[in-house]
């Protein structure tokens, strides 16, 4: 009897000591102004002033939809999309 419980103890012991371990997961990033540097692009967060202040009059401007109001600039390279003046995504046209 007394094997018996050992051998629980011990699967006890083995399974708690699994669950107290964890894994971390670095996230290797780069900052907003990292990536303006790489992509050519402007990143989330600018305003519509910056982003037509460091890259000109866009060639068109879709007007707001939805709520929040979601406003698309269209440039030739690529298309910036804001969340009331903010920038919230920027992509590349093909």
């Amino acid at each position: 009897m007394n094997k018996a419980r050992a051998l629980s103890l011990t699967v006890l012991a083995a399974s708690l000591m699994g669950v107290a371990q964890a894994d971390t997961l670095q996230m290797g990033g780069t900052d907003n102004a990292e990536r303006y540097e790489q992509t050519g692009k402007p990143v989330r967060g600018m305003t519509q002033a910056r982003v037509e202040a460091e890259f000109g009059t866009p060639n068109s401007r879709q007007s707001p939809v939805g709520e929040p109001p979601i406003t698309r600039w269209d440039y030739a390279g690529f298309a910036v999309y804001f969340e009331f003046d903010r920038v919230i995504h920027a992509v590349s046209k093909r």
